[in-house]
Formats: C-alpha cells, sequence, structure tokens
C-alpha cells in the first residue's frame, strides 16, 4: 500500500471538493504524461492512418490541458500534478512493448494502437467520474469543459477501435510472409 510519505505535497482528502480536487490534479498529470508518449507514438510510426490519427490526438490532448487548466482556474486553484500511477504504468507498458516489437514495425504499430486504447478508456472513466462530481458540485462551466474532453476521448477511442482490425490483419499477413521467407 502507498504511504502517504511517500507523496510529499499531499494532503489527506476531507470533503467531495478536495476528492475532486485531487483526482483533477491526477488527470492534469495523466494527460501531460500521455502527451509526451503520443509524440513518440507519432514519431516512431509510420502507418498511414495511425500517424495522422495520433497527430490529431496530440492537438485534442494539448486543448485537454488547456480545458483543465481552465477548470483549476474556475475553481479559484493553481494547476498542479498529482502523480497518476495508472497513467506512469500504461506509458511505461506500451515503451516496453515498442521496445520489444522494434524489429517488426506492424507489431509495433498494434501494440501502441492497443497501448493507446487502454489510456483511452482510462481517460473516459476518469473524465466520467469528474462530470459526475462537478454535477454534484454544481459546476457548469466545468461540467461542459470536462464533457468537451470526454467526448474527444470516446471519439479517439472509436477511431482507435474502427483501427485494430485492418492492423491485426496486417500484422498477420507479415508474419505469414516471414515464415515462408524461413522455410
Amino acid at each position: 500500500m502507498v504511504q502517504l510519505s511517500e507523496r510529499p505535497g499531499t494532503k489527506k482528502i476531507a470533503n467531495l471538493q478536495e476528492k475532486f480536487i485531487y483526482e483533477l490534479g491526477a488527470i492534469y498529470d495523466a494527460e501531460h504524461r500521455f502527451l509526451e508518449a503520443q509524440q513518440l507514438m507519432w514519431e516512431y510510426t509510420q502507418h498511414k492512418q495511425l500517424k495522422p490519427l495520433i497527430e490529431t490526438h496530440i492537438r485534442e490532448t494539448e486543448q485537454q490541458i488547456r480545458n483543465l487548466e481552465q477548470v483549476f482556474s474556475t475553481l479559484g486553484q493553481q494547476p498542479f500534478r498529482v502523480t497518476s500511477d495508472a497513467a506512469a504504468g500504461l506509458v511505461s507498458d506500451g515503451q516496453k512493448l515498442t521496445l520489444l516489437a522494434a524489429d517488426n514495425q506492424k507489431i509495433a504499430d498494434l501494440g501502441m494502437v492497443g497501448g493507446q486504447s487502454k489510456v483511452e478508456q482510462l481517460e473516459i472513466a476518469c473524465y466520467r467520474g469528474l462530470i459526475k462530481g462537478a454535477e454534484q458540485m454544481g459546476q457548469n462551466e466545468v461540467v461542459q469543459l470536462l464533457q468537451q474532453n470526454l467526448q474527444q476521448e470516446e471519439e479517439t477511442a472509436q477511431k482507435l477501435e474502427k483501427l485494430l482490425p485492418e492492423l491485426l490483419q496486417e500484422a498477420k499477413s507479415g508474419e505469414g510472409k516471414a515464415s515462408s521467407k524461413s522455410r
């Protein structure tokens, strides 16, 4: 179990507003981590459909970070990051898989899509929870900003889901060629 002493600057949470602010700091951290990972993925992939999808989502993530900064401002807070272990783990897992598949671009691309899909699901869950919290607090402007982020995450998740079968097929057909050459 994580000890509070391991998290400098973290204080106990006493009410719904503090819980909301804590979770806002965590998604703010997650978005920053995911932005860096997407920038690396964009540099690495050459896939004709994946590269522009990542490029578009990089711009969306930059806007999502600005939206989160506006949420902090609306709540009278300075933006701050709370370490998101879930986000750090997803980024680490994705980077590890990409390194392990570095000799097979099709498998690496497939791994990137799988990793990005996991990221989108985490973000969707986080934004849905934050929206519910903002609704309970009567923060309509906050709800609108968070809903914008949620909509973009849901759309990206759908695009990745749509791309997945094609990448699976490309990876499978690439394996067939590799195994016939080794005979």
